[in-house]
This record gives C-alpha cells, structure tokens and sequence, in this order.
C-alpha cells in the first residue's frame, strides 16, 4: 500500500523536520497536529514506557482523523539518575517546561558526578498505525555521555549537552547531517522504513 499522507502526531517543529528529512526518500507527504488542530492540541502522554505514549498519540490521531498515522516518544536515559528523565524528558521540570529549563534541572543534578560516570543515551520508539487493524512498530537508541554544560546552536532539547559516542562534540555541535546518520530517531525511522518496504513488496 502506498500512503499519500501520514500525519506525524507532534507539535514539535524539530522533530517534525527532523523526521521529513530522514523520510524524503519516501513518496508521502507528512503533515503534523499543526495542520489539524488550532489552537495544536495537547495529546496525553501519561504511559510508563516510550512505547505506551507513541501508541496512545499515534491511536490519537487515527480516531480523529482516519488517516495513518505516526508518532514518537523518545528521551534522554541517564544512568548516574537511574535512567531519568527517561519518558519524562519533555517534562522533566514540570509540565509546560522549556528546553532550557530541563537542560538547567540536568546539569544541576549532574553538578557533582564524575565525567566517568555520565553515561546516557537517547531512546526513541515510533508507533505507526496504518489501519484500524495494523500497527507497525520501530525503535533506536544513541549511547554516549553528558557533557559539562550546553554547547553548540543546533538541534532542540537535551542535543546541546549530549556527545554521542565516537564524538568529541555534542548533536547541537555536529549539525543535522551527522546526526540524522547516527541518532536514536534515525536508526528507530530506518528500521520503520525497512519494515514499510517489506509491507508494500509482500
């Protein structure tokens, strides 16, 4: 089946762009709540894992609109905080927090560990209801450490102090290019884009 349309449950303009560079090869337009919804709306994100919140966003969307429908939840692990903030990294100081104010939360709890021990990774886990009877699933992750404090302009969320491995330099530092090769969302859409292929050749 070829899908004309799949609308990305999300808000979030850098995830969304991110997505649409990383499925360009694809013959699909993507649209997002913004298309949808205005005022966008705010879909609850109350599962214990990433795979609970993408499966309730992407179910969502479908019910409201009958067309595919796909989302994401993904977040920062950190292993020196027990794998916080986990699938509460848009949130992680409070409901309706910025970007800045959970990079400050991060950093403050991270004020005393070692650099040996700052060890984290990006997760993320797609969820893409094609029908009301499928469902396709995908996911990724990207290891590396927590640097000392933000660096670089680039990127959204926790990407200014994340320096995935191998790198000297944080995604916020490396640019786009980079790290659409190496991500979490990248390796999760690469495996969903493998899986759709599979679909529409059987």
């Amino acid at each position: 089946m070829i899908y004309h349309e799949i609308i990305v449950a999300t808000g979030n303009k850098g995830k969304l762009e991110e997505i649409k560079t990383l499925l360009s090869d694809m013959p699909v337009a993507l649209t997002s709540l913004r298309d949808y919804w205005d005022p966008i709306v705010s879909i609850p994100e109350d599962g214990a894992t990433f795979y609970e919140n993408a499966l309730g966003k992407a179910q969502w969307v479908f019910s409201r609109t009958g067309k595919p429908s796909l989302a994401d939840d993904s977040g920062l692990e950190v292993d020196f905080l027990g794998g916080q903030p986990g699938v509460k990294s848009a949130r992680f100081a409070g409901d309706g927090a910025t970007d800045q104010k959970n990079l400050e939360k991060l950093i403050m709890l991270l004020k005393e560990c070692p650099p040996e021990k700052r060890t984290a990774r990006f997760r993320c886990v797609l969820v893409f209801v094609c029908s009301d009877k499928e469902i396709i699933t995908a996911q990724g992750k990207c290891e590396g450490v927590i640097g000392p404090g933000p660096a670089g302009g680039g990127g959204f969320g926790y990407d200014p102090v994340f320096i995935p491995s191998g790198f000297d330099l944080t995604f916020a530092q490396l640019g786009d290019a980079v790290k659409n090769r190496i991500s979490h969302r990248a390796t999760a859409l690469i495996e969903l884009k493998k899986k759709l292929y599979e679909r529409t050749a059987a």
